[in-house]
């Protein structure tokens, strides 16, 4: 009842397809059972002395005074009857599919927006290529479940019913006889159900790494090639390939073994139901007609059942299917408990003894983090890798949940805002920007569809990219390829600079996105920010002291703690850690440009 429960629960709202579906089924298979009392009635009716099985408004519609005329309205009536029958299938077939296509696509809308809505931890460990698994494959084995095999479930059940009950009419003795072997061969699927339930699950997840590998390679092929790893990443999906490979031959194997003995168990029926009946026949017990009509039933009702138990395989193998995306649906959506408040940001932001660990660490990432920033401040935040920068941007934007102290904007507390409306006034520009496989302008706009033309280019301005996009030779119409493949890494993060400045936000957040361009345009992009966005408060995480320097504050981050701050000139004549990145990357820069210097020189 649990599985019932659980493969009815996506078919909500649809339920009187299914049930025009089923009524035309019924009466499908209804008239199916009628085609061989057409031979019964012309071997024994027409041609001998038994009774006709058709029944009664069938045989007033082909009585006829002589043999020959009784052929023809029977051969008349069997055209017509098949024409009928061929019209009642094609509704069915429609009905069915129209079921099918639209809970699946129901089902794969509510799966993709239930990922849009979960958290940024559960992406963070989630693999793409599994996840890309579920949303098609997955759904794809429940819409043939449901289209398929649920309707040929209750096609069998309405086939063999009638066709027992056309039997038992005519000889019940022989119908007996003829379904002896059918308790067995349901016995037999149910076993083999239960044990193929776990081979399938075991080539789903073989399937699932499989393409995983697939989507890694593919998306980060530039640092395959540029690493001459193709070898590596050939043998790696191969080995994957091979572990599918077993596992679906396994599956073969078992579903082999499981046809082969159901056919031997149908030949066996067969030939009972063969010997009695001739044997019945001779004895004068049944007609010809009724012999030849009943091995006719035989097949409808031995293969049938046969059939079931690769429905049942296939119900195995839908449950797996199921459970993998109840898995993603009993998720907690991250605006489950969220709040409806959305008040509008003007800039303030306090960071109160804010502290903060994940659930896999040991120890807390960020530790008693206190600081302000005012509306039109620019604050940078610099510190060695693992410091707690990213994670205390993503606080800011509650990509994670603060676990103790407060985060205040304009003095409210940010986990009574409500996240969607903190995000559309916050902005942040990541350091590996994501760009669609569009136009520059299409990337640009995707903040705003409707914004200007003009709009477009201002922000493309601001962000230093307007004259490079005018210099390639399709300007703003260029496709910039998956992932924007075909721009540079500064061009990629001026863009992305770019379409978050389409939008007017009092809160902007620079994620080390401006690590891939030169120090001058680096300059020039700031520059252009404190000229057009003056009240805007304006965070920038950067490991280059160069563009942390004209900063209103410097906030330095050392194991998840505030350990310095101020401007420049204050924490360069404290002598402690900021001063020690400045003087180190100083010395690289003048380093480098003594060594540029001298080889110009030795040119000369």
């Amino acid at each position: 009842m649990k599985r019932l429960k659980q493969l009815k629960q996506w078919t909500k709202g649809y339920g009187f397809i299914f049930l025009g579906a089923v009524v035309v089924l019924f009466s499908l298979q209804y008239f199916r059972t009628l085609t061989p009392l057409f031979i019964q009635h012309i071997i024994d009716y027409i041609f001998g002395d038994e009774a006709s099985a058709l029944p009664p408004f069938i045989r007033r519609i082909v009585a006829a005074d002589t043999a020959p005329r009784a052929l023809l309205l029977v051969a008349l009536f069997s055209v017509f009857f098949t024409l009928f029958r061929v019209v009642l299938f094609f509704l069915h077939r429609v009905l069915t599919s129209n079921f099918a296509e639209t809970v699946a696509r129901n089902l794969r809308n509510k799966l993709y927006n239930k990922l849009q809505n979960l958290s940024f931890t559960y992406h963070s460990h989630a693999e793409t290529g599994d996840l890309i698994q579920r949303t098609t494959t997955d759904v794809e084995t429940y819409r043939v479940f449901i289209g398929d095999q649920v309707i040929e479930v209750l096609r069998l059940i309405f086939l063999i019913s009638f066709a027992v009950w056309q039997m038992s009419m005519m000889m019940p003795l022989l119908t007996l006889i003829s379904i002896a072997v059918a308790p067995i061969i349901f016995i037999s699927a149910f076993v083999y159900f239960l044990y193929v339930k776990r081979v399938f699950k075991r080539v789903e997840e073989a399937e699932g790494s499989m393409t995983t590998a697939l989507q890694e390679n593919v998306t980060g092929i530039r640092v395959v090639k540029a690493f001459a790893n193709e070898t590596f990443e050939m043998k790696k999906f191969d080995e994957r390939s091979t572990t599918y490979r077993d596992e679906e031959f396994n599956l073969i194997k078992l579903m082999a073994l499981f046809w082969s003995a159901t056919d031997a168990l149908i030949f066996v029926q067969y030939c009972l139901t063969a010997s009695f009946g001739i044997y019945f026949t001779i004895q004068g017990m049944m007609g010809p007609g009724q012999f030849i009509a009943f091995l006719a039933y035989v097949g409808m009702i031995v293969w049938p059942i046969r059939q079931l138990g690769r429905i049942i395989g296939d119900f195995g193998k839908t449950t797996v299917a199921l459970d993998r995306i109840d898995e993603i649906m009993h998720q907690v959506d991250e605006h489950e408990q969220d709040t409806h408040y959305a008040p509008t940001i003007k800039g303030r932001i306090d960071f109160e003894n804010v502290t903060f660990q994940f659930d896999d660490d040991e120890q807390p990432m960020l530790k008693d983090v206190s600081f302000s920033a005012q509306p039109g401040e620019t604050v940078a935040i610099v510190g060695k890798t693992g410091s707690g920068k990213s994670t205390l941007i993503n606080l800011m934007v509650r990509l994670l949940e603060n676990q103790r102290g407060r985060i205040l904007y304009d003095g409210i507390d940010i986990l009574t805002i409500n996240k969607k409306a903190l995000r559309k006034q916050v902005g942040i520009i990541l350091q590996e920007p994501f760009l669609y496989s569009k136009t520059v302008y299409d990337n640009i706009g995707i903040m705003d569809n409707e914004a200007p033309q003009d709009s477009v280019f201002k922000a493309a301005s601001i962000a230093r990219i307007h004259e490079d996009i005018q210099n390639f030779e399709a300007g703003y119409d260029t496709i910039v390829g998956e992932r924007g493949v075909t721009l540079s890494g500064g061009q990629k993060q001026r863009v992305a600079i770019a379409r978050m400045l389409l939008d007017d936000k009092p809160v902007l957040i620079f994620d080390d996105s401006l690590s891939a361009v030169d120090t001058e345009t680096d300059i020039q992009i700031r520059r252009a920010l404190s000229s057009y966005w003056k009240n805007t408060t304006v965070f920038i995480i950067t490991h280059r002291i160069i563009t942390a320097k004209a900063a209103d504050k410097i906030i330095v981050l050392d194991e998840g703690k505030i350990v310095e701050r101020g401007d420049h000139e204050t924490l360069v004549k404290q002598g402690k850690l900021y001063a020690e990145l400045w003087d180190i990357q100083s010395q690289v820069a003048q380093s480098f440009e003594e060594s540029e210097v001298s080889d110009d020189a030795d040119t000369l």
